[in-house]
């Protein structure tokens, strides 16, 4: 049999997929909310994907308080990096959508395009990698998180302790999951 080609689907998956049944049990308003979520995610990647863009060329947006203009015209004006890969391990890293560490200030700023409540923890986290990984000390750095969404800019300066903590948090589990990958081998 020669088969149909759909090279364009490749790597893909599907919304409903064989491989994630569940979908078999939803009624009809479920499979709804799962699809439109799934929508509003490929969206939020778009609309990342362009704020990255627009923030790297320097395209300062209208002044307003809405919330992709304010994240993009904020990241061009602190003079941010976008899309930085905060690594510690294979097993603890994360992508900073925008981030900038000048004169003693890390800066960290977190787009976000969906509905759902958000916490401070993320960028908490970024904050722990980002110390790890370039061996600064939250006590000895100031640090300023945002977060965009909704039209709305939340602001945080997180306490050297908390970062400290997670950062402890982050050596610890890699030891011990390091000991389990070891053990395996």
């Amino acid at each position: 049999m020669i088969f149909n080609n759909h090279r364009n689907l490749e790597g893909l998956h599907a919304p409903f997929s064989p491989s994630q049944p569940s979908w078999l049990r939803y009624d009809d308003q479920k499979a709804v909310d799962v699809y439109s979520n799934k929508k509003a995610a490929e969206m939020g990647t778009r609309l990342h994907s362009w704020a990255k863009e627009t923030i790297d060329l320097g395209i300062k947006q209208p002044r307003s308080k809405k919330t992709l203009y304010a994240y993009v015209n904020d990241a061009i004006g602190f003079k941010m990096d976008t899309e930085v890969v905060l690594f510690y391990s294979e097993r603890f890293f994360g992508t900073a959508d925008s981030i900038s560490f000048r004169n003693g200030m890390l800066r960290i700023h977190d787009l976000k395009t969906g509905r759902t409540a958000v916490h401070m923890e993320q960028l908490e986290i970024y904050a722990a990698l980002f110390c790890l990984e370039y061996k600064v000390k939250p006590a000895e750095i100031e640090m300023e998180l945002r977060i965009y969404q909704n039209d709305e800019i939340l602001y945080f300066n997180p306490e050297p302790e908390d970062i400290s903590q997670i950062m402890n948090q982050i050596v610890h589990l890699d030891k011990l999951l390091g000991k389990i990958d070891y053990e395996e081998v």
